[in-house]
């Protein structure tokens, strides 16, 4: 019996649209979904829900909730990565508080900035152990990343896990429907082109019938930024810059030296920025969740569409050799010719029998491929700090982050490493 495996099976939601969607999936029928978290009782919730779903849709898929990981992994085809390593309390807590601290504010803080740095930092040794035991127990499988953050994970298990990994978004799924949706405009006929890195990658082209869809944009855009809404910090950027950008002005906010600055806190309000909003997220869902949880559980006629995740059809062109478009993010070795070749890049990929193949793109706008470096240089410093183990790593990045950078000088940027690295204790692996 084939096996798709999902780690951090406890993400009760998440499961219930990925491992949804396979059951519903003809090519996916009579696979075993095993699942495995650290956390018993969501493991057990997650386990529940999937039966109910099984029973409603009359999946043939069978069920199996694993308290070993590596028995979990062992044998499977594919493997569905969804993990928060020390979640919100206290990790997130203490990713938000630390900073504030020293005056440095996020939005999100999982992808680059010292949120993002911190929180690579606990995860890569787990994902690693991901991979040790995947060479032992299901060394051909593919590894489907959804953990944030992104670009680093998935560098990491490519370059240094040594398994079959690609990283999944949905942020290129959903960048241009909201665009146009946003500006009034029809997306029916359009031809669009998407390259970049995780979080950060561009709408090159938008076309239709041959017409550059961009002066249109533009013109909507300008009048759009004369009031108040969620999109003013990407339309800004590419008002300034030429191009749109993927994920939400919220990320992007932190991404650049230009928005959140303590010397001009007007800023704030001009370009519609939610301070703490992941933190507020966070709450958020978890009371939503409690809500949610009984009637969820109990439900034995639950109903499920079809997703816009990516994970079940990636699966499906493979068993079925048809082909799938994707964006997903692999290694660079080219593909974007003025990016570093040891990046991880967000591209078209085509998806078939022989597994994940990338699109060449060539080189990108000048300045976007500067933009993207400025965070990819982040991002590399903070797998050297990983791998190595030197502490002299963690500072490297958190230097060389737009935001961080621009708001403290280079000894307070080293006393916040410092204080981090104090406050998270045994989530961190000891540095020399």
């Amino acid at each position: 019996m084939s096996k798709i495996t999902f780690i951090g099976a406890g993400s009760t939601v998440f499961v219930r649209n990925v491992l949804g969607d396979v059951m519903l999936t003809e090519s996916l029928q009579g696979f075993e979904l095993a699942l495995f978290d650290i956390d018993g009782s969501r493991l057990r919730e997650s386990e529940q829900l999937l039966l109910n779903m099984k029973q409603s849709s009359g999946s043939s898929c069978t069920i199996k909730a694993y308290t070993d990981r590596k028995e979990a992994l062992r044998g499977a085809k594919y493997v569905v990565n969804a993990i928060q390593v020390g979640g919100y309390d206290p990790c997130t807590i203490t990713d938000f508080e630390i900073p504030k601290k020293y005056g440095l504010r996020q939005t999100i803080a999982d992808t680059v900035g010292i949120g993002g740095i911190f929180r690579n930092l606990r995860t890569i040794p787990v994902v690693l152990d991901f991979a040790k035991d995947m060479q032992e127990v299901c060394p051909d499988a593919l590894f489907l990343n959804y953990t944030n953050p992104m670009a680093v994970l998935t560098n990491v298990l490519s370059t240094h896990g040594g398994v079959n990994a690609v990283g999944l978004c949905h942020s290129v799924q959903v960048c241009v429907p909201h665009l146009f949706e946003s500006l009034g405009m029809e997306t029916e006929g359009i031809k669009t082109k998407i390259a970049g890195i995780n979080h950060m990658a561009w709408l090159l082209e938008a076309t239709k019938d041959g017409v550059d869809l961009y002066p249109e944009i533009k013109r909507r855009a300008t009048e759009k930024q004369k009031e108040k809404h969620h999109d003013m910090v990407r339309f800004e950027l590419m008002l300034k810059f030429g191009y749109y950008v993927t994920e939400s002005s919220e990320h992007n906010a932190e991404y650049h030296p230009y928005f959140i600055k303590r010397n001009y806190p007007e800023l704030i309000d001009r370009f519609n920025i939610p301070l703490d909003e992941y933190p507020r997220r966070c709450v958020e869902q978890i009371k939503g969740w409690e809500q949610q949880r009984d009637s969820l559980l109990s439900d034995t006629k639950i109903k499920h569409t079809r997703s816009h995740e990516y994970a079940s059809y990636i699966m499906e062109a493979i068993e079925t050799n048809r082909p799938y478009k994707i964006g997903g993010n692999v290694m660079n070795n080219g593909l974007i010719t003025n990016l570093p070749k040891e990046a991880c890049v967000e591209v078209p990929c085509l998806v078939d029998r022989s597994g994940i193949s990338p699109t060449y793109i060539g080189d990108l706008p000048p300045q976007l491929a500067a933009l993207n470096r400025t965070n990819i240089n982040t991002q590399l410093l903070t797998i050297e700090a990983a791998i190595t183990g030197k502490k002299e790593h963690i500072y490297h990045a958190a230097l060389l982050d737009p935001h961080t950078s621009a708001e403290l000088s280079m000894d307070d940027i080293v006393s916040l490493c410092d204080d981090l690295i104090d406050a998270h204790g045994s989530w961190l692996p000891a540095y020399k």
